[in-house]
């Protein structure tokens, strides 16, 4: 059953012309939440096009639908400065607390958004549910995976694990060469003006301002935030030569990203950072782009000076799982690149290039892909000795990026495992809408990629699963006996009518770390 807010949300377009691109909510506190939206006050104040009046804007959070009872109200004065958006942190709200927020402009009230507030730190909760989900293409089809999430009513919020927008021109990185919706700017995005542009257009999608209407989203981003495989210091789709500075680059891509986006910086600007949901659960959200060093191949990822996470990042992660332990019973990390190790030296011929493509491993059949974990091998030893030496359970690594599913049981050793235990466990969710292995190969899902599938298993022992064709999306759902996932698949990525269906389940039982087949 379609819920009300939902049929409400998915009519934002219909909405005044103000608020063109929807409301949205996101990192929950128990004494706060991020309400965001964006305001056209005139035809010519379009995005990125540093033009409009400053105006102010009033926003309200209220117990009821109806705004009858207000229990938070404030003004923000915006303008081209920041491309027109509205970001409030509002603060003094009650615990585990649901509660509805809008905008208004010159007294024309925006769509209605319902948002969550986490419970108390203390609080003994029963259970927590998560809609999880990554990569999203606009050019490659719909966000049918964002409507049947925002069409359910049993969900705490969305984690988003990074590729919320998409750097490429248009057909450069398209649904298996075809253009289902052309972007806007059609070229690469570069500049602030473009980064706003592109933010602006993913937030026109009716199905994608449906779910951030009926959820707060807890984000971290990956590397299509800014461009492909990004490091530190530049990234694989940036040329200096002919796109000009990595900084000014980084800089315009960053601050478009902090306009439009619900989440909250720390004092630096970092976006790695920590929620809370009583004494069930901690989410940790990693950003694995801003610190590391450039992915390299051979015997350089096993060098120690190397870096996935920057040492300060690391120390913060340690330390803050090792609280956690004491005090919450589940410790999901969010974690953009996958974490668990993979070999494909077995694949078959006709399979590497496409599988390649996703891993990131070049087509001779190199057995790691440097942009994972699996490059910076050094940084995940620390980390999973920390888990096994400290005698940190219960630690749930949540993954996007490879466009694909898979369930892990994440070894200390690999190479022993089995026989060597298990510290943490990974689950990966599919894509929205970016190609996977069947879109590479253009052949129908469930054929050719079979043959990837048994390889990988049989060569990775601690992979209990994988699916490499489907899109869609995952929901885990935790208690204080276990964690699930449940992944779901999409009939056709190209249809915005598109079905969902169940495609698998697992469970680690606490104190276990390590997976079973529902």
């Amino acid at each position: 059953m379609v819920s009300s807010l939902a049929v409400s949300a998915s009519g934002a377009h219909a909405a005044p012309a103000y608020f063109r691109h929807g409301v949205a909510s996101g990192d929950p506190l128990p004494d706060g939440v991020i309400a965001w939206t964006r305001v056209t006050p005139t035809d010519e104040a379009t995005p990125g096009s540093g033009e409009g009046p400053v105006v102010d804007v009033v926003w309200q959070v209220a117990r009821d639908a109806r705004f009858q009872s207000i229990v938070a109200q404030g003004t923000v004065r915006t303008g081209p400065e920041r491309d027109h958006t509205v970001k409030v942190d509002v603060r003094g709200l009650t615990p585990g607390t649901s509660y509805h927020y809008r905008f208004l402009l010159d007294g024309t009230p925006s769509p209605v958004g319902r948002t969550r507030t986490a419970p108390a730190a203390s609080a003994q909760v029963e259970a927590l549910k998560f809609g999880v989900v990554s990569c999203a293409n606009w050019e490659a089809g719909h966000f049918a995976a964002y409507r049947h999430l925002a069409e359910r009513g049993d969900l705490f919020g969305i984690v988003h694990l990074g590729d919320y927008i998409y750097e490429y021109g248009t057909g450069d990185f398209s649904a298996g060469g075809t253009v289902v919706r052309p972007t806007v700017p059609a070229h690469e995005t570069l500049t602030l003006a473009d980064y706003r542009m592109r933010h602006a257009l993913y937030k026109t999608d009716p199905d994608l301002q449906a779910l951030h209407a009926a959820y707060p989203w807890m984000i971290v981003w990956d590397d299509h935030e800014v461009a492909n495989d990004t490091w530190s210091g530049g990234a694989q789709n940036h040329d200096p030569a002919t796109e000009g500075s990595w900084e000014a680059r980084l800089a315009a891509s960053r601050k478009a990203y902090f306009e439009w986006m619900p989440v909250r910086a720390g004092a630096g600007g970092e976006i790695y950072r920590r929620l809370r949901f009583g004494r069930l659960a901690e989410l940790t959200l990693l950003d694995l782009r801003s610190h590391r060093s450039k992915q390299e191949g051979g015997l350089a990822v096993d060098d120690p000076d190397r870096t996935i996470t920057g040492d300060a990042q690391m120390r913060w992660l340690k330390e803050g799982l090792s609280a956690s332990a004491g005090e919450t019973r589940w410790r999901l990390v969010g974690n953009s690149v996958m974490i668990s190790p993979v070999t494909i030296g077995s694949v078959p011929a006709h399979l590497l290039g496409p599988l390649a493509r996703l891993l990131g491993v070049p087509a001779g059949g190199y057995p790691i892909n440097p942009d994972q974990w699996d490059g910076y091998t050094a940084d995940r030893q620390e980390l999973l000795g920390h888990l096994h030496d400290e005698r940190i359970d219960n630690t749930v690594f949540l993954t996007g990026d490879i466009h694909t599913s898979w369930a892990n049981d994440v070894p200390l050793t690999a190479a022993t495992y089995p026989l060597t235990p298990s510290v943490a466990t990974e689950m990966v969710v599919p894509s929205v809408t970016s190609d996977n292995v069947d879109d590479f190969l253009n052949v129908p899902p469930r054929t050719l990629s079979l043959a990837a599938e048994a390889a990988l298993a049989l060569t990775n022992r601690h992979v209990r699963w994988s699916e490499l064709d489907s899109h869609g999306f995952g929901v885990i759902e935790l208690t204080a006996e276990r964690a699930r996932m449940d992944w779901f698949k999409l009939s056709d990525r190209t249809r915005r009518d598109a079905a969902a269906a169940p495609l698998a389940s697992f469970a680690v039982g606490s104190g276990t770390q390590r997976l079973t087949r529902l």
